[in-house]
């Protein structure tokens, strides 16, 4: 951004919200950015917003929001107006690609909340870092992205300086979902789906690494198209097994279905899966949802003194959509992006620098608060250094946490 050069006020034809346009940052009346006037800066999120994920997108859209209204009303960043800038990636890494670059080409966006895919990160991630844009997804939990493919080897490289998450990966996630399945569960057989998706992929195989390990035995594995609905043939090679439970890597849509029909087929074992099933759209879309399991990042929210206000104001905002698994985790992340502005703004005389996305970006790296998920930084990879996991089961028709720890490995 520049803050020396002339200010053009455009008038948002869809919000009727005035913003800077891309050739300047100064303040109404000419003055440096940081001013007697506010400079505006501009959060970028990408989510499902449309499609069979968007109660999961919406709910991070609106709680991005909601970390602005707060910032803004609060004058978190003294001569700083924030606002959002929401696309829809409805799941696509090419939306998501796109998506990417519409953002990096808006001047005023300075870093982006996002996104709920990991095969959408992945799409995302080298714009990002061509323009040197923070990217934090509040949801994205495949190792890849942080540390490399080769992290199973214990050769771990950041692959992006620009990409952060508030959530923590499946190496946590399906490690910690394995040793629940056999302690806690006490499953000693398990059959394994997954959607052939990067995060379902990864997941399904921390957790059977984990489950095998503590001596627990894969009796099948099957892979899914999650635009699917018709699970027949799963069901009929999942009976012969009669496993003592069922994994899913992938998400809500097609898992509900997925266990419905597992059960009606004559397959008693309840289902377990990782985050992306722990939704009401779950239960919904689920007749016999009853006993099945979930793992999520973080601890309940409704748990947590942190977050006691962030539902207070979600409430109070009146949004249509409920905050839903990774609503605290998105806050969090349009927080860390406020915090980040911040310090870059202090550091530099109290005015917006002309290189902000990069000194925003070198700011991440030290951002440190108690967030509505429960502590918030970043390792060197880019990674939460937050390692609480919950699992969760089906109780009747809600959700009900039954066991939370800090994953050590």
């Amino acid at each position: 951004m520049r803050h020396r050069s002339l200010l053009i006020l455009t008038t948002a034809l869809t919000t009727g919200a005035l913003t800077l346009s891309a050739c300047g940052s100064r303040d109404d009346k000419g003055g440096d950015a940081g001013g007697s006037k506010n400079t505006t800066v501009v959060i970028g999120v990408d989510a499902p917003l449309t499609g069979d994920l968007s109660p999961l997108g919406q709910g991070i859209k609106n709680s991005t929001e909601l970390a602005i209204k707060i910032a803004n009303k609060a004058k978190e960043v003294p001569g700083v107006t924030f606002e959002m800038k929401a696309l829809d990636d409805q799941g696509q890494p090419t939306s998501g690609q796109q998506n990417a670059t519409k953002l990096t080409g808006d001047k005023n966006v300075v870093a982006t909340v996002g996104p709920l895919n990991s095969s959408v990160a992945q799409s995302m991630q080298q714009v990002a870092q061509a323009n040197n844009m923070a990217l934090i997804s509040p949801a994205n939990t495949t190792p890849d992205l942080t540390q490399g493919k080769d992290w199973k080897q214990n050769n771990r490289k950041r692959q992006f300086t620009t990409y952060f998450r508030t959530s923590t990966t499946d190496e946590v996630q399906g490690a910690f979902g394995g040793q629940y399945a056999y302690e806690k569960i006490k499953a000693k057989t398990v059959y394994v789906i997954d959607d052939q998706k990067t995060y379902g992929v990864g997941l399904a195989a921390a957790f059977a690494a984990k489950f095998t390990s503590l001596g627990g035995k894969v009796v099948g594995t099957e892979h899914v198209n999650p635009e699917d609905r018709d699970f027949k043939a799963i069901v009929s090679k999942a009976k012969t097994t009669n496993p003592d439970l069922v994994f899913y890597g992938g998400e809500y849509p097609a898992a509900a279905p997925l266990s419905q029909q597992l059960k009606d087929g004559g397959v008693k074992a309840p289902t377990l899966g990782g985050d992306a099933l722990y939704s009401p759209h779950y239960i919904n879309l689920n007749k016999k949802a009853a006993g099945d399991y979930a793992t999520s990042v973080g601890k309940p929210v409704e748990q947590l003194d942190s977050a006691k206000k962030f539902i207070a104001d979600y409430k109070a905002a009146g949004y249509k959509d409920a905050y839903e698994a990774y609503g605290g985790t998105a806050y969090d992340a349009a927080w860390a992006i406020i915090q980040a502005v911040k310090a870059t703004v202090t550091d530099n005389g109290g005015k917006l620098p002309t290189d902000a996305r990069a000194k925003v970006v070198e700011a991440l790296n030290k951002v440190k608060f108690d967030g509505v998920s429960g502590p918030v930084s970043f390792d060197k990879y880019g990674d939460t250094t937050n390692t609480m996991i919950t699992a969760y089961q089906v109780d009747g028709t809600t959700w009900k946490a039954r066991h939370s720890a800090e994953y050590k490995g």
